[in-house]
């Protein structure tokens, strides 16, 4: 396994054998060091993501919500996401994840054009991607979203709509669509491709391939995410609207309130041999300063279209809302947001084009 040039996520190269015993075991005994910080919680949503979840056996995916549904409790309806990707993918696997309690498919396919992936890093073909969708309708999938971006190297408009168009025939549940960024501490940032698209051609990429994406039955409910009509992926959702989630595995990042409003955020070990290892697989906890949660809670509320009930806020932050009306007067007047007294806290469509600067204003001086 490799490394795609682009992706600033905690991911690694695979050398030699997967380590799956040890590394489930870990997991095992952090998913049950969380349980014990979030008593009387039940667990609505799980995301298996991460690198490559897919490369570990259906059993080792069976265990692991066995262990979150003794320990935490799942719910009867609870969404279970695993991320895959199509050059890894085994039509014995995607039956067995199905009988293990999967109940929701992310495919990265990124791009349906072979020397595009190419460019990326990708290690599949536009066939395998086809292949391992077929697969997952296949093994009992109805709920999967594929993951595909634009702006990528020699890419025109034309050829990002048309590869988007291939997307919509595979008629997923769910789409994510997003913009190629060079993210700090990876090799397209040290190494940036020469023929990127201008911001000109990727502002004409983004407001055709909404309007494509609508025109396929696709709602867009997040700066990336398109849904058909009770799709929206729930976990996600949960982050967007500022909730609590816990954290298990190498490199997760895990976010609890309590209840008179201070929010604590976990990191662990990112590499997964220092997760194997640790006695304490928590490498870092922090608790969020009061004056960074407005800003905190912006950053997620805002990327929803429809923004978040005004009535959230207090309980999420343990802040008043009358407290972010004098910022929150400033930007109404710019017409970027609406007004307060609508029961929403949510972005106008000229505000929602400016996303950045609308959250910098939650900024603490």
């Amino acid at each position: 396994m490799q490394k795609c040039p682009y992706c600033d996520f905690n991911s690694h190269g695979l050398r030699g054998e997967l380590p799956e015993a040890r590394y489930l075991d870990a997991l095992v005994a952090d998913v049950e060091a969380e349980a014990a910080r979030a008593p009387g919680r039940t667990i609505s949503s799980v995301f298996i993501g991460g690198g490559t979840p897919s490369l570990f056996s259906a059993e080792a995916i069976a265990r692991l919500l066995t262990v979150i549904d003794r320990t935490l409790g799942l719910d009867a309806d609870a969404e279970i996401t695993l991320e895959a990707n199509p050059g890894t993918a085994e039509a014995e696997r995607f039956a067995g994840y199905v009988d293990a309690g999967v109940n929701r498919l992310s495919l990265g396919l990124q791009s349906l054009n072979d020397a595009r992936l190419k460019r990326l890093g990708r290690i599949h073909s536009v066939a395998e991607s086809m292949r391992a969708f077929g697969m997952a309708r296949a093994a009992g999938f109805d709920n999967i979203n594929v993951d595909m971006m634009f702006g990528l190297p020699g890419q025109s408009t034309e050829a990002a709509l048309a590869e988007l168009d291939s997307a919509l025939a595979f008629e997923a549940e769910h789409l994510s669509w997003y913009q190629l960024t060079l993210e700090p501490n990876t090799r397209f940032a040290a190494q940036p491709p020469s023929d990127l698209p201008d911001d000109d051609t990727l502002a004409d990429m983004q407001q055709a391939g909404v309007a494509l994406l609508a025109a396929g039955g696709y709602t867009r409910y997040e700066v990336s995410a398109y849904a058909r009509a009770g799709r929206r992926c729930r976990h996600n959702l949960n982050y967007w609207r500022f909730g609590d989630y816990l954290a298990a595995g190498a490199g997760a990042h895990g976010k609890l309130t309590e209840p008179a409003g201070r929010v604590h955020r976990r990191w662990k070990h990112r590499h997964p041999n220092a997760f194997i290892e640790a006695s304490d697989r928590t490498a870092e906890t922090l608790c969020v300063a009061a004056d960074q949660l407005p800003f905190e809670f912006m950053l997620n509320a805002l990327r929803l279209l429809e923004g978040v009930e005004a009535e959230l806020y207090a309980p999420a932050t343990g802040l008043e809302v009358c407290e972010i009306e004098s910022v929150w007067g400033e930007l109404e007047s710019r017409g970027l947001v609406a007004p307060l007294s609508d029961g929403r806290l949510v972005c106008t469509e000229t505000g929602y084009r400016w996303l950045n600067d609308v959250v910098a204003a939650f900024l603490p001086e």
